[in-house]
């Protein structure tokens, strides 16, 4: 699977994309951002607050909720902010 990162989630994380291959149980959005925290360092700084991560699946946004199945591409966005 493909992840994508954006805005100060990637600089955080220091990688645009990667491709990931999700161990047993990563079966939701929500699981995935709990697992992507535990990878490091810099994955713990970018994801210190996961539930004010947003996502998209596909490239559509999606809940935490959402399960990952058939999912080719998944992108991490900081909240979004401004006017």
């Amino acid at each position: 699977m493909k992840l994508a990162y954006f805005a100060w989630v990637r600089e955080r994380i220091g990688l645009a994309e990667e491709e990931v291959q999700l161990p047993a149980g990563v079966e939701t959005v929500d699981d995935l951002l709990h697992w992507l925290k535990g990878r490091g360092a810099n994955y713990d700084s970018a994801l210190q607050a996961p539930e004010i991560i947003r996502v998209a699946i596909n490239q559509e946004h999606v809940d935490h909720s959402e399960p990952l199945a058939g999912a080719k591409e998944v992108a991490l966005f900081p909240p979004m902010t401004g006017g």
